[in-house]
C-alpha cells in the first residue's frame, strides 16, 4: 500500500472525517434529467470507436458503496462466470432500470438489495457521478451511497460470485490506475484499470471510480 493511503490525511482519512458533507458538496447534488445524456463514456479514451450514428440509450443505474470506517473501503461485487454478458467481471452492483422504479436511485438501491442484500435502509445517498454511457448501449447513473453499521450481506445465487471491499486511498491514488489496452470484436479499445490482490478492476467501473476521484479532488 502506498504512503498516501497510510497518511492520517489521506483522501480516504479526509472523506471519513468530513463525512456526508463533504461529499455532498463535491458530487452532483440532483440527478440529471431524464433521459440521461452522459457526459463520460467508454468512448473517451476511445474516440476513434464511437459509431456515427448515436443509439438509443437503455437507463440504468448503479451504486458505489462507501463505507467508512477507520480504513475506509468501497465495495465491490464479482459477476458469476455463468452470466450472459460481463461475466465474471468486477462490478457496482446495480443494473438497467425497471418499470416500475419510481428513479434511478431506486434502480440503483433495487439491484443492490438483490445482488448483495444490502436493503435500501441502510445506504444514505450522498450524491451522484456524471452519467456514463458504456459502448454495449446503456446510460448509467452512478450512485454515490454511505453504507450504515450493520448491514448483512447475501450475495445473489446466479449473478453474484463474490463481494468484497477494496481501500478507498488505494482505488484513490492516481499511481494504483493504470490505461490498458485490449481487443474486443475486431476493435482495439484503451481502459483504465485497477489491480488488487487479484482483483482486476477495469472498463465502466474503473471510468466511474476514475470520475469519483475528480469529482472530490483527489491527487
Amino acid at each position: 500500500m502506498s504512503e498516501a493511503a497510510q497518511s492520517p490525511s489521506s483522501p480516504g482519512r479526509r472523506i471519513r472525517d468530513g463525512g456526508i458533507e463533504l461529499l455532498r458538496g463535491r458530487l452532483l447534488r440532483e440527478p440529471p434529467l431524464l433521459p440521461l445524456r452522459p457526459t463520460r463514456s467508454d468512448y473517451d479514451l476511445n474516440p476513434q470507436n464511437r459509431p456515427a450514428r448515436a443509439a438509443d440509450l437503455t437507463p440504468a443505474a448503479v451504486l458505489l458503496p462507501l463505507i467508512l470506517r477507520q480504513e475506509p473501503k468501497v465495495l465491490l461485487t464479482q459477476r458469476t462466470d455463468t452470466l450472459a454478458s460481463h461475466a465474471g467481471q468486477v462490478a457496482f452492483p446495480g443494473g438497467r432500470a425497471d418499470p416500475s422504479d419510481v428513479s434511478l436511485v431506486q434502480t440503483a438501491l433495487r439491484e443492490t438489495q438483490e445482488e448483495t442484500g444490502i436493503a435500501p435502509a441502510f445506504v444514505t445517498v450522498a450524491g451522484f457521478l456524471d452519467a456514463y454511457e458504456t459502448g454495449t448501449g446503456y446510460a448509467i447513473l452512478p450512485v454515490v451511497g454511505i453504507l450504515s453499521d450493520g448491514f448483512a450481506l447475501s450475495a445473489h445465487e446466479h449473478e453474484v460470485a463474490e463481494i468484497f471491499e477494496l481501500p478507498l486511498d488505494f482505488l484513490l491514488d492516481p499511481a494504483n490506475r493504470k490505461r490498458d489496452t485490449r481487443e474486443f470484436r475486431g476493435v482495439t479499445r484503451s481502459f483504465y484499470a485497477f489491480s488488487y490482490e487479484g482483483h482486476y478492476i477495469w472498463g465502466a467501473t474503473a471510468s466511474m471510480l476514475v470520475n469519483f476521484a475528480e469529482r472530490i479532488g483527489a491527487p
